[in-house]
Protein backbone atom coordinates (compact mmCIF):
# COMPACT_ATOMS: atom_id res chain seq x y z
CA UNK A 1 0.00 0.00 0.00
CA UNK A 2 2.78 2.39 0.85
CA UNK A 3 4.48 1.73 -2.48
CA UNK A 4 1.26 2.38 -4.38
CA UNK A 5 0.66 5.66 -2.56
CA UNK A 6 4.23 6.80 -3.17
CA UNK A 7 3.98 5.87 -6.83
CA UNK A 8 0.73 7.76 -7.23
CA UNK A 9 2.18 10.79 -5.48
CA UNK A 10 5.27 10.74 -7.71
CA UNK A 11 3.15 10.45 -10.84
CA UNK A 12 0.98 13.37 -9.72
CA UNK A 13 4.08 15.48 -9.07
CA UNK A 14 5.50 14.58 -12.48
CA UNK A 15 2.20 15.50 -14.15
CA UNK A 16 2.15 18.81 -12.27
CA UNK A 17 5.70 19.59 -13.41
CA UNK A 18 4.93 18.64 -17.01
CA UNK A 19 1.89 20.94 -17.09
CA UNK A 20 3.96 23.75 -15.63
CA UNK A 21 6.74 23.23 -18.19
CA UNK A 22 4.19 23.44 -20.99
CA UNK A 23 2.75 26.66 -19.52
CA UNK A 24 6.22 28.15 -18.91
CA UNK A 25 7.30 27.42 -22.47
CA UNK A 26 4.19 29.13 -23.86
CA UNK A 27 4.85 32.10 -21.59
CA UNK A 28 8.42 32.44 -22.91
CA UNK A 29 7.26 32.08 -26.51
CA UNK A 30 4.74 34.89 -26.03
CA UNK A 31 7.30 37.15 -24.37
CA UNK A 32 9.80 36.65 -27.17
CA UNK A 33 7.34 37.22 -30.00
CA UNK A 34 7.91 40.18 -32.36
CA UNK A 35 5.94 43.29 -31.49
CA UNK A 36 5.58 42.44 -27.81
CA UNK A 37 6.77 44.13 -24.63
CA UNK A 38 10.40 43.22 -25.24
CA UNK A 39 10.42 45.11 -28.53
CA UNK A 40 9.80 48.46 -26.80
CA UNK A 41 12.91 50.66 -26.82
CA UNK A 42 11.60 54.18 -26.21
CA UNK A 43 8.94 56.02 -24.18
CA UNK A 44 7.80 59.63 -24.52
CA UNK A 45 5.11 61.52 -22.58
CA UNK A 46 2.70 63.74 -24.51
CA UNK A 47 2.07 67.36 -23.64
CA UNK A 48 -1.17 69.33 -23.94
CA UNK A 49 0.36 71.33 -26.81
CA UNK A 50 1.35 69.69 -30.12
CA UNK A 51 4.96 68.60 -30.16
CA UNK A 52 7.32 66.40 -32.12
CA UNK A 53 9.82 63.78 -30.94
CA UNK A 54 13.21 63.36 -32.63
CA UNK A 55 13.14 60.68 -35.29
CA UNK A 56 9.42 59.97 -34.97
CA UNK A 57 6.63 61.00 -37.34
CA UNK A 58 3.79 63.31 -36.43
CA UNK A 59 2.89 66.02 -33.96
CA UNK A 60 1.50 64.55 -30.74
CA UNK A 61 -0.60 65.99 -27.92
CA UNK A 62 -3.59 65.26 -25.72
CA UNK A 63 -6.49 67.18 -24.24
CA UNK A 64 -8.62 65.68 -21.52
CA UNK A 65 -9.23 62.01 -22.24
CA UNK A 66 -8.21 62.11 -25.91
CA UNK A 67 -4.77 61.95 -27.55
CA UNK A 68 -4.04 63.18 -31.06
CA UNK A 69 -1.44 62.79 -33.77
CA UNK A 70 -1.27 64.88 -36.94
CA UNK A 71 1.11 64.53 -39.89
CA UNK A 72 3.76 67.10 -40.65
CA UNK A 73 5.17 68.19 -44.00
CA UNK A 74 5.86 65.24 -46.25
CA UNK A 75 4.21 62.72 -43.91
CA UNK A 76 1.57 60.56 -45.52
CA UNK A 77 -0.63 59.22 -42.72
CA UNK A 78 -4.06 60.55 -41.76
CA UNK A 79 -4.64 62.39 -38.44
CA UNK A 80 -5.70 60.08 -35.62
CA UNK A 81 -7.49 60.45 -32.29
CA UNK A 82 -7.26 58.01 -29.38
CA UNK A 83 -9.56 57.72 -26.40
CA UNK A 84 -8.25 54.97 -24.16
CA UNK A 85 -8.78 53.67 -20.62
CA UNK A 86 -6.26 54.94 -18.03
CA UNK A 87 -5.15 51.42 -17.04
CA UNK A 88 -6.12 49.60 -20.22
CA UNK A 89 -3.99 48.28 -23.06
CA UNK A 90 -2.39 50.63 -25.52
CA UNK A 91 -3.13 50.84 -29.22
CA UNK A 92 -0.33 50.22 -31.71
CA UNK A 93 -0.36 52.17 -34.97
CA UNK A 94 1.96 52.06 -37.97
CA UNK A 95 3.02 55.55 -38.99
CA UNK A 96 5.43 55.95 -41.90
CA UNK A 97 7.35 52.80 -41.02
CA UNK A 98 7.32 53.24 -37.23
CA UNK A 99 5.34 50.99 -34.87
CA UNK A 100 4.08 53.31 -32.14
CA UNK A 101 1.95 52.33 -29.15
CA UNK A 102 -0.33 54.97 -27.67
CA UNK A 103 -1.39 54.46 -24.04
CA UNK A 104 -3.23 56.46 -21.42
CA UNK A 105 -1.75 56.43 -17.94
CA UNK A 106 -2.92 58.50 -15.00
CA UNK A 107 -4.04 61.92 -16.22
CA UNK A 108 -1.96 61.84 -19.39
CA UNK A 109 -0.87 59.93 -22.46
CA UNK A 110 2.39 58.38 -23.60
CA UNK A 111 3.78 56.78 -26.71
CA UNK A 112 6.15 53.83 -26.87
CA UNK A 113 8.17 52.74 -29.88
CA UNK A 114 8.23 49.06 -30.82
CA UNK A 115 11.32 47.89 -32.71
CA UNK A 116 11.90 44.21 -33.47
CA UNK A 117 15.65 44.90 -33.50
CA UNK A 118 15.56 46.06 -29.86
CA UNK A 119 18.33 44.37 -27.84
CA UNK A 120 15.87 43.23 -25.15
CA UNK A 121 14.06 41.19 -27.81
CA UNK A 122 17.07 39.96 -29.80
CA UNK A 123 18.97 38.92 -26.65
CA UNK A 124 16.00 37.31 -24.88
CA UNK A 125 16.85 33.81 -23.67
CA UNK A 126 13.90 32.90 -21.56
CA UNK A 127 12.87 33.58 -17.99
CA UNK A 128 14.55 31.90 -15.02
CA UNK A 129 12.12 30.36 -12.57
CA UNK A 130 11.96 28.11 -9.56
CA UNK A 131 11.28 24.43 -10.31
CA UNK A 132 7.59 23.56 -10.22
CA UNK A 133 6.47 22.47 -6.75
CA UNK A 134 2.89 21.41 -6.00
CA UNK A 135 3.36 22.60 -2.40
CA UNK A 136 3.15 26.18 -3.71
CA UNK A 137 -0.35 25.65 -5.12
CA UNK A 138 -2.05 26.98 -1.98
CA UNK A 139 -5.75 26.95 -1.28
CA UNK A 140 -7.10 30.36 -0.29
CA UNK A 141 -10.44 31.91 0.58
CA UNK A 142 -11.85 34.78 -1.41
CA UNK A 143 -13.90 37.28 0.58
CA UNK A 144 -15.81 39.70 -1.68
CA UNK A 145 -16.62 43.23 -0.65
CA UNK A 146 -20.27 44.23 -0.47
CA UNK A 147 -19.47 46.51 -3.41
CA UNK A 148 -16.26 46.59 -5.49
CA UNK A 149 -13.81 49.24 -4.30
CA UNK A 150 -11.44 51.50 -6.21
CA UNK A 151 -7.84 51.07 -5.07
CA UNK A 152 -5.07 53.53 -5.93
CA UNK A 153 -1.55 52.12 -6.18
CA UNK A 154 1.81 53.57 -7.08
CA UNK A 155 3.85 52.76 -10.17
CA UNK A 156 7.45 52.08 -11.14
CA UNK A 157 7.24 55.35 -13.09
CA UNK A 158 7.86 58.15 -10.60
CA UNK A 159 4.85 60.37 -9.90
CA UNK A 160 2.36 58.06 -11.61
CA UNK A 161 -0.57 56.31 -9.91
CA UNK A 162 -2.93 53.61 -11.14
CA UNK A 163 -6.53 53.05 -10.07
CA UNK A 164 -7.92 49.51 -10.20
CA UNK A 165 -11.16 47.89 -9.10
CA UNK A 166 -10.91 45.38 -6.27
CA UNK A 167 -13.79 42.94 -5.76
CA UNK A 168 -12.42 41.67 -2.43
CA UNK A 169 -9.53 40.06 -0.57
CA UNK A 170 -7.76 36.72 -0.71
CA UNK A 171 -7.02 35.04 2.61
CA UNK A 172 -4.23 32.48 2.84
CA UNK A 173 -2.84 30.68 5.87
CA UNK A 174 0.84 29.99 6.42
CA UNK A 175 2.23 28.39 9.58
CA UNK A 176 -1.03 29.09 11.37
CA UNK A 177 -1.08 32.80 10.46
CA UNK A 178 -3.62 34.37 8.11
CA UNK A 179 -2.48 36.79 5.42
CA UNK A 180 -4.86 39.02 3.48
CA UNK A 181 -4.14 40.19 -0.06
CA UNK A 182 -6.15 42.77 -1.99
CA UNK A 183 -7.33 41.18 -5.25
CA UNK A 184 -8.11 42.85 -8.55
CA UNK A 185 -10.36 41.78 -11.37
CA UNK A 186 -8.49 39.45 -13.72
CA UNK A 187 -8.86 38.06 -17.20
CA UNK A 188 -11.78 35.87 -18.22
CA UNK A 189 -13.76 36.82 -15.14
CA UNK A 190 -11.14 35.57 -12.71
CA UNK A 191 -8.95 37.37 -10.20
CA UNK A 192 -5.40 38.67 -10.06
CA UNK A 193 -3.08 39.70 -7.28
CA UNK A 194 0.00 41.91 -7.19
CA UNK A 195 2.41 41.03 -4.41
CA UNK A 196 5.91 41.03 -3.00
CA UNK A 197 7.47 38.60 -0.56
CA UNK A 198 10.75 37.86 1.17
CA UNK A 199 12.39 36.82 -2.11
CA UNK A 200 11.66 40.24 -3.66
CA UNK A 201 14.90 42.00 -4.50
CA UNK A 202 16.86 38.85 -3.67
CA UNK A 203 15.96 36.17 -6.20
CA UNK A 204 12.79 37.72 -7.63
CA UNK A 205 12.08 41.15 -9.09
CA UNK A 206 12.01 43.74 -6.32
CA UNK A 207 8.98 45.82 -7.29
CA UNK A 208 6.26 43.26 -7.91
CA UNK A 209 5.08 39.97 -9.28
CA UNK A 210 1.57 39.14 -10.43
CA UNK A 211 -0.53 36.00 -10.27
CA UNK A 212 -3.66 35.15 -12.24
CA UNK A 213 -6.25 33.15 -10.31
CA UNK A 214 -8.97 30.99 -11.83
CA UNK A 215 -12.31 31.73 -10.20
CA UNK A 216 -15.88 31.25 -11.30
CA UNK A 217 -18.26 34.17 -11.49
CA UNK A 218 -20.10 32.73 -8.51
CA UNK A 219 -16.93 32.71 -6.38
CA UNK A 220 -16.12 36.28 -7.39
CA UNK A 221 -19.65 37.35 -6.41
CA UNK A 222 -20.25 35.20 -3.35
CA UNK A 223 -16.79 34.20 -2.12
CA UNK A 224 -15.30 30.77 -1.61
CA UNK A 225 -12.24 28.61 -2.16
CA UNK A 226 -9.66 29.35 -4.86
CA UNK A 227 -6.14 28.10 -5.53
CA UNK A 228 -3.15 30.43 -5.64
CA UNK A 229 -0.59 28.56 -7.73
CA UNK A 230 2.50 30.63 -7.02
CA UNK A 231 4.41 28.47 -9.52
CA UNK A 232 2.71 30.69 -12.11
CA UNK A 233 3.64 34.00 -10.51
CA UNK A 234 5.12 36.11 -13.31
CA UNK A 235 7.10 39.26 -13.84
CA UNK A 236 5.43 42.36 -15.21
CA UNK A 237 7.05 44.15 -18.19
CA UNK A 238 9.01 46.51 -15.92
CA UNK A 239 11.15 43.57 -14.85
CA UNK A 240 12.43 43.30 -18.43
CA UNK A 241 12.42 46.82 -19.90
CA UNK A 242 12.92 50.39 -18.70
CA UNK A 243 9.94 51.72 -20.67
CA UNK A 244 7.06 50.30 -18.63
CA UNK A 245 4.71 51.97 -16.13
CA UNK A 246 3.79 48.88 -14.12
CA UNK A 247 1.72 49.19 -10.94
CA UNK A 248 3.11 48.49 -7.52
CA UNK A 249 1.25 46.16 -5.16
CA UNK A 250 -1.40 47.66 -2.89
CA UNK A 251 -0.41 48.49 0.67
CA UNK A 252 -0.44 45.27 2.67
CA UNK A 253 0.21 42.93 -0.26
CA UNK A 254 3.58 41.82 1.05
CA UNK A 255 3.88 38.23 2.22
CA UNK A 256 6.31 38.01 5.17
CA UNK A 257 7.81 34.73 3.99
CA UNK A 258 9.81 33.59 0.97
CA UNK A 259 7.63 32.47 -1.94
CA UNK A 260 10.23 30.29 -3.65
CA UNK A 261 8.06 29.66 -6.67
CA UNK A 262 7.39 31.34 -9.99
CA UNK A 263 9.57 33.61 -12.10
CA UNK A 264 12.87 34.99 -10.87
CA UNK A 265 14.79 38.15 -11.78
CA UNK A 266 15.31 38.10 -15.57
CA UNK A 267 18.76 37.01 -16.75
CA UNK A 268 19.33 40.44 -18.27
CA UNK A 269 18.73 42.16 -14.91
CA UNK A 270 20.78 39.79 -12.81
Amino acid sequence: MTTTTTGSSTAATDDFAAEWEKWHHAREQALGAPGGWLSINRLEWLDTEPGRFDGLPGSWWYDGSVAHVAPGDGETFEPRDFELHPTGPGEVVDLDGHHIEVARRGDGYLIRVHDDSAPTLLDFRGVPAYPADPAWAIEARFEPYAEPESVTVGAVAEGLAHVYVSPGVLVIERDGVEHRLTAFNGKDGGLSVLFTDETSGVTTYAANRTLAIDASGEVVREGGAVVLDFNRAVNLPCAFIDFATCPLPPAGNHLPFAVEAGEKIPYERG
